[in-house]
């Protein structure tokens, strides 16, 4: 139904786009061929759906079908672009044409065509430049966000204790090896006491994983590092990726949880499995029962104070019915493309976006993520490495 309603939509898109190409392009061949570009532009892209819900696309037996897959997805989103430029110019040349009349024998107004040519190029060219200034913001050194989160109820001996939160790598085809290497030594500057990943390390394939084992592997902390997986995560057999990251000294929480004692402080960091784990729509298969909070608090003691991993915000309640006093999540990206100001994308899947939020004397902290998906771009949603540390004090609300 998913792939269904997919193919729907590209078809309603590109018959759209191809009214549009004909009024601003000139006849001719071009003209006739049309249609098949289109149609060849989208084939790798459809064929590669298909081919991952039947759980065969995860494989590396097609990477030239991969790229050219992303690149019809890359044509789908200048497609909708385009449409909107065109829609904006439109409406322009309407009201500035109103009041002239219609030249005689001509099937289209060549001053309209000659309008909308003009708008295509100048919407070619502001794609251009967005895609430029939302590279640079992807790609840069993301932003270390430094917090000091006050609980009343903190124990004395964890008075200080330093969090590096990290969340949505997405290791893979937008993610190269450099730069992970560039996010794990920012984060080890800062000298953290607990390393914390919330999940989506890879795009969409176990193997993309090996970037951040060797980046993270033996990570400097007092106190280790652990990690949750996200939906990205169950996108193929994740079983290598809880394999791996144990063999790299990342303690994988699913709806488990660990004790570190510091100072005769205890701490009980949880970690709530994703609710994708259960879904199984690429693999047809079941990899656990999603998120489980009397599981994750099973047996830990009633004085420990409380850490959830939990990717999805959305999922918070879950966190809480946990006994967590704070909630580390991702999964938003903060909206990634954000291209009007002061508000963001991420609004469409949750009200929870970016920073950190109180639910009476608990809180939530969503980070922006480090890594990109779909489109190699962030605009105002700068990638971000949290560094949060533990006081005792009045719980303040978000500022």
């Amino acid at each position: 139904m998913l792939f269904l309603t997919g193919l729907v939509l590209i078809f309603l898109v590109q018959w759209l786009h191809l009214r549009l190409l004909r009024l601003e392009l000139p006849g001719g061949r071009l003209y006739r061929a049309l249609p098949w570009i289109l149609i060849l532009l989208h084939v790798p892209l459809i064929l590669f759906a298909g081919l991952r819900l039947l759980g065969l696309g995860g494989h590396d037996a097609l990477p030239l079908l991969r790229g050219m897959a992303r690149g019809g997805f890359y044509f789908q989103a200048f497609t909708v672009l385009h449409l909107l430029m065109g829609m904006v110019a439109e409406g322009l040349w309407h009201v500035w044409s109103r009041n002239r009349p219609e030249p005689p024998g001509e099937a289209v107004d060549p001053g309209r065509r000659a309008f909308l040519r003009t708008a295509a190029l100048a919407s070619t060219g502001a794609a251009v430049a967005f895609g430029a200034v939302g590279a640079k913001e992807a790609y840069g050194d993301p932003a270390i966000t430094r917090r000091t989160l006050a609980f009343g109820d903190l124990p004395p001996g964890l008075d200080g204790l330093r969090l590096a939160h990290l969340s949505d790598l997405h290791s893979g085809p937008l993610v190269g090896p450099d730069l992970v290497r560039r996010w794990r030594d920012l984060t080890a500057r800062e000298r953290p006491d607990l390393l914390l990943i919330t999940g989506d390390l890879v795009d969409s394939r176990p193997d993309e994983l090996a970037p951040i084992i060797e980046a993270f592997q033996n990570f400097p902390t007092r106190f280790g590092s652990f990690a949750v997986l996200g939906n990205h995560d169950y996108f193929d057999d994740p079983r290598p990726i809880w394999r791996d990251l144990e063999a790299a000294g990342i303690r994988c929480l699913e709806n488990a949880s660990a004790l570190v004692q510091r100072g005769g402080g205890t701490l009980a960091l949880m970690g709530l499995q994703d609710p994708m784990a259960r879904n199984g729509r690429f693999r047809r298969m079941v990899f656990g029962p999603g998120p489980r909070p009397t599981e994750a608090a099973r047996d830990l003691p009633a004085d420990a104070f409380r850490i959830c991993l939990n990717h999805r915000p959305s999922e918070w309640e879950q966190a809480l019915a946990a006994g967590a006093r704070l909630t580390l999540s991702g999964h938003t990206h903060g909206g990634q493309i954000n291209p009007i100001p002061g508000l963001s994308s991420a609004h469409l899947i949750g009200p929870r976006t970016d920073g950190l939020y109180r639910e009476g004397e608990d809180l939530l902290y969503v980070s922006r993520g480090l890594g990109v998906v779909g489109l190699p771009l962030r605009i105002a949603a700068p990638p971000e490495i949290a560094i949060l540390t533990l006081t005792r004090g009045e719980v303040r609300p978000r500022g």
